[in-house]
């Protein structure tokens, strides 16, 4: 229930957000943005208020935007379950293995053996693909 209050206000803040930012003008063009502003004397006044305003607005909007996805984080329903999914799916932690150097007996090698030569003598012929003809 408080998730989705807070999901509510979340999506609000966003549209909002978006609102203010797209009000806002833009950062003028270059040296003669600068210089046209100048020549406005007073009269520019009201225009700059407006910008701080939606500048403000805009700060106050993003912070509440990550302090209500942060109170999002803990009000998520976890459903009463304490293990997580791989707790659940029965998977078993691997057994602790001894300090010892002799790990052939405990567990099979992860580099894959070379097949043994039964018969054929692969190793002398100059029929692979490194047999030197270059």
């Amino acid at each position: 229930m408080l998730y989705n209050i807070i999901l509510v206000l979340i999506v609000l803040v966003c549209i909002l957000l978006t609102i203010v930012v797209l009000l806002q003008p833009g950062q003028g063009g270059g040296l003669s943005g600068g210089l046209a502003g100048g020549m406005q004397g007073g009269a520019g006044l009201g225009a700059r208020r407006t910008a701080d305003l939606l500048s403000k607005s805009t700060s106050v909007l993003g912070g509440a935007l990550l302090v209500l996805s942060l109170l999002a984080n803990f009000a998520i329903d976890r459903g009463g379950a304490s293990e997580s999914a791989v707790q659940e799916s029965g998977v078993e932690a691997p057994a602790q293995q001894q300090n010892n150097f002799d790990n052939s007996s405990q567990s099979p090698s992860a580099v894959p053996e070379m097949p043994q030569n039964q018969g054929g003598n692969n190793d002398a012929g100059g029929s692979g693909s490194d047999g030197g003809n270059n």
